[in-house]
């Protein structure tokens, strides 16, 4: 059975692995870019703490001596179910059970002065742009003499409430403290904010109200302004346009405040549910195909009773889908009714700086903050890296950062772009 997994992200991945050494399986996994990377840190690559290369993993290497397993990097143009048949950019590949594990990308919610403008935080790009951008700000504002120009350049809106808006909001406080003012000391007197907006009436919406205020706490504490029940609607000519009317002027817009899944061209309209994520039963088929399945943020599951509106898009939704999933697709070799989904809540959690955390935990119904809620974020961040490599490297720069309060990654490199208008390339 030669099963082809469209995306390597939690979902994919997880599945693929399950499925190593499986007898009568072959596994293709399909990704745009040749690494596996880990979202839940990519504010930690972006602010510098993290290098890329500490979150991430070549695909290749990791499928290298699994011999049912096998990489494949191409970006999906369309899919042709009657054929059993996926259109790549460099070639086709035909597959007997199609799986979508695509994640989601950043929605803007339509406002195209945002998508422009502002600094997305869902990609490894993202997080190396969004570092230079901030670098190349800071050291812009270091030798301007309009003291609001100047404001503009240090000033930094993060849009979202969510654990990246949080997390990132908190790390740049942290770091406008103990770092920003030793570095550049033509800017110990220039005034500047670092503000948090969100929609809602909470930081952290699906967390408890005690993880809410905590967060609120922590991060008024340290000098960030939390502006809520507000709205970014534009950003323009250096401002952001507030739902209430206010405005912030500054270079630097973060957008950590929706996400959307993608639509494929060949997946019937009837297959899509709310946020442009796949409707899918209770073992994660593609309503209304034969046999497409979608698993993870880019899928919708209202069958399990603890969900009707469909599950969460974190992490431990993927893993768990991505290990079921595969347990079917064994069952389906044995000729076995297949098992359906039922998502297991181990919880949630969030940083906000050093020592600062909150934790919930559903069974029993716990809740902590402070340094305890820090340290178990620390440690289930650090073992739900891909690789031993991984997890010794983020750990020895996680040291370094907390005895020294810094890093030494602050560096601005940019890739040459004098190639970049080369055609695509195409199958030989």
């Amino acid at each position: 059975m030669e099963i082809v997994i469209i995306g390597g992200g939690f979902a994919g991945l997880n599945l693929a692995k399950e499925l190593l050494n499986q007898k009568g399986i072959h596994v293709t996994l399909v990704d745009k870019n040749n690494y596996n990377f880990f979202p839940p840190l990519i504010y930690q690559v972006a602010t510098a703490f993290l290098e890329p290369s500490s979150i991430s993993y070549p695909f290749r290497k990791f499928f290298a001596g699994k011999k049912n397993l096998q990489f494949r990097l191409g970006k999906l143009q369309s899919v042709v179910p009657a054929e059993n048949k996926i259109i790549l950019h460099n070639g086709d590949l035909h597959y007997d059970q199609l799986v979508f594990a695509t994640g989601a990308e950043t929605s803007y919610f339509g406002m195209e002065n945002v998508k422009k403008n502002a600094i997305p935080m869902k990609t490894l790009n993202d997080a190396i742009e969004m570092r230079n951008t901030i670098l190349k700000n800071l050291e812009k504002a270091a030798i301007c003499k309009d003291i609001r120009k100047r404001r503009a350049y240090m000033t930094i809106v993060v849009a979202g409430g969510g654990p990246t808006g949080v997390e990132v909001s908190g790390m740049f406080a942290e770091m406008k403290k103990s770092i920003f003012l030793k570095e550049y000391p033509e800017l110990a007197t220039a005034a500047s904010n670092i503000y948090l907006i969100d929609g809602g009436n909470a930081l952290l919406a699906p967390m408890s109200k005690e993880s809410q205020q905590d967060t609120y706490d922590a991060l008024t504490g340290l000098g960030v302004v939390v502006k809520l029940n507000v709205q970014v609607v534009d950003y323009k000519d250096d401002t952001v346009f507030m739902s209430n009317g206010d405005t912030i002027r500054t270079k630097n817009l973060i957008w950590a405040a929706g996400v959307s899944a993608k639509v494929f061209e060949g997946i019937p309209t009837e297959s899509y549910g709310r946020g442009k994520r796949m409707a899918t039963d209770a073992f994660n088929k593609v309503n209304a195909t034969n046999n497409i399945y979608a698993i993870g943020d880019t899928c919708i599951q209202t069958t399990d009773t603890d969900f009707p509106n469909g599950h969460p898009q974190v992490a431990q939704v993927a893993i768990q889908q991505g290990i079921n999933l595969a347990k079917n697709f064994k069952l389906m070799m044995d000729k076995k009714p297949f098992v359906p989904f039922k998502y297991n809540d181990k919880g949630s959690m969030a940083i906000i700086g050093k020592n600062k955390a909150v934790v919930d935990l559903p069974k029993p119904k716990m809740h902590f903050k402070g340094f305890f809620a820090w340290a178990i974020w620390l440690f289930v961040h650090l073992i739900s890296l891909i690789t031993y490599r991984n997890r010794i490297k983020t750990f020895y720069n996680w040291m370094i950062a907390y005895f020294a309060s810094d890093q030494s990654l602050r560096m601005i490199i940019r890739p040459d772009k004098k190639n970049k208008n080369n055609p695509t390339e195409t199958a030989c």
